[in-house]
């Protein structure tokens, strides 16, 4: 108990850095077991759009990075572990006093702790992935003179439509291709979770992100 209440106390950055740590020390942990293991750094682009009927919103462009293990799991079976943090942007269609519509700007800060089975169709070479991932993250954040904005449909704020759940499951689904030590990943996820569940009011938007990486192996 006393160590779940210590956890709670940890600031967001310092949860996000005991799961780098955590994941690192894994990783560095297993790279010797089979020859077979390999670890991977990711970096790259993905694409967020909010799904909701309740507001406008628009899909943005973020980052990626990350670090991951790949390892065999059963005949033609790899099995993917590890942590990614990524930077998600999207837009909000306010009204600012007489001036017209206003998009806002949203970023959201994550970081995704993901497990995934890969079947290989060419060792090395194409691969296909499929796995969950859980995301962990804080409220969005906008620029302090959009904070009193209405979101454009609805009487709240563009700072209420801030808050957003802390916890999203997402199923993944992507494909892989390139060389032994340097290859493209697509990657595809859906959140099953309501991100504005937090806003005041009956409102409910699921994410879905296209991640395009290229993943370097050592």
């Amino acid at each position: 108990m006393y160590v779940c209440y210590k956890l709670k106390r940890l600031s967001m950055k310092k949860r996000f850095s005991l799961l780098l740590l955590a994941i690192t020390s894994f990783a560095f942990a297993q790279y010797g077991y089979r020859d077979s293991n390999m670890i991977g750094i990711t970096l790259g682009l993905n694409q967020f759009t909010l799904n909701t009927s309740d507001i406008e919103a628009k899909p943005g462009t973020g980052w990626n990075i990350g670090l991951s293990m790949r390892g065999n799991f059963y005949n033609d079976w790899d099995a993917i572990y590890g942590l990614q943090f990524s930077e998600y942007n999207y837009k909000v269609v306010t009204k600012k006093g007489v001036s017209g519509d206003r998009d806002v700007n949203y970023k959201l800060p994550c970081a995704n702790v993901t497990f995934q089975l890969s079947y290989k169709f060419i060792e090395n070479h194409l691969s296909v992935e499929f796995g969950p991932m859980v995301q962990i993250n804080g409220n969005a954040q906008i620029e302090k003179t959009d904070e009193a904005n209405i979101v454009k449909g609805t009487a709240v704020t563009a700072k209420d439509f801030t808050k957003m759940g802390n916890v999203g499951v997402y199923p993944v689904i992507g494909i892989t291709a390139g060389v032994r030590n340097a290859r493209l990943n697509l990657t595809y996820q859906y959140g099953l979770t309501n991100m504005l569940g937090k806003v005041d009011g009956d409102f409910s938007g699921h994410a879905s992100v296209i991640n395009g990486n290229v993943i370097f192996y050592f």
